[in-house]
């Protein structure tokens, strides 16, 4: 498909992170899931972490319950161990993924497993469609050397955490997470001074690219537009993304996901549908059946 029969994606809205706490005083930056942006259907919650202050992260997420969504957790650098009430156990390290599939409800905590040194990552919150709110809960847990890497152009490096990138050679690379009900893409972008690349976004997604390292230029010719650190763009008017790194590079995720168009009733830990799955949801927890 020739650039004469596609629209290019543009920046339909930035939004600013917001400095939070959240756990037992973690600091981090919430971007998706306040005021500014409460949600961008299916993503529910998008938090950045990233600090070199062990005091900013050491008290970690103690045990907190979930139902109803999944959470994916992307570590940057720093080790993290979680442990739920159903018995599993493991450690997120630099370049790993945990996507957790909360479904009917699970008691989980995720603390540092170090004193000292960086902490940074990213946590997102997927709404699951209310077919399988009450499903079992499972895991997709992916350590660094199962996350490929497409370089699809030159300066460009693409690791592929959730859907599809073509490698310079036409080849396909796919990530290793899978969740057909909201046929997610989840991309970690490393692009280096000045480097460009052009994706055609997946058809009828909701999108958004974060960017947490460098400045990147979003959309084609005079509609081209800058995207400085620590912002989010909602993408949107079109399918292919056309970017180009600033000066110093940029790193940044880039996040589709298939809309459920479904009501959303939450509070704190637990997505559902009504007032009602919400007010059941306390009351399964509260009397031990999670």
């Amino acid at each position: 498909m020739s650039d004469h029969d596609v629209t290019f994606a543009r920046i339909a809205r930035r939004v600013h992170g917001q400095p939070t706490s959240d756990g037992a005083g973690v600091k981090l930056r919430r971007v998706i899931g306040t005021s500014q942006l409460p949600d961008l259907d299916p993503f529910l919650m998008l938090d950045e972490f990233g600090t070199d202050r062990a005091e900013d992260y050491i008290a970690g997420f103690p045990e907190h319950p979930h139902r109803g969504f999944e959470t994916v957790t992307y570590m940057l650098d720093g080790r993290m161990r979680h442990r739920d009430n159903h018995g599993n156990e493991g450690v997120l390290v630099p370049g790993s993924v945990q996507w957790m599939t909360a479904g009917r409800g699970l008691v989980h905590s995720e603390m540092p497993e170090q004193q000292e040194g960086r902490m940074r990552g990213f946590q997102l919150w997927v709404n699951l469609p209310a077919a399988q709110k009450m499903s079992e809960p499972r895991y997709q847990e992916f350590a660094p050397d199962r996350m490929p890497v497409a370089h699809p152009a030159d300066g460009v490096a693409v690791k592929v955490i959730a859907g599809e990138v073509a490698d310079a050679d036409g080849s396909a690379v796919r990530g290793p997470i899978v969740q057909p009900a909201t046929d997610p893409l989840y991309l970690d972008l490393d692009l280096r001074p000045g480097a460009g690349w052009r994706f055609d976004l997946p058809a009828g997604h909701n999108a958004f690219l974060y960017a947490y390292e460098g400045e990147v230029s979003v959309g084609e010719g005079e509609d081209a537009r800058e995207l400085e650190i620590h912002t989010l763009a909602v993408l949107g008017g079109g399918e292919r993304l056309a970017l180009r790194a600033g000066i110093e590079g940029v790193r940044a995720i880039l996040v589709a996901g298939k809309p459920l168009r479904e009501p959303v009733a939450r509070h704190g830990p637990f997505v559902m549908n009504t007032r009602e799955e919400l007010m059941q949801a306390f009351v399964d927890f509260q009397q031990g059946r999670f």
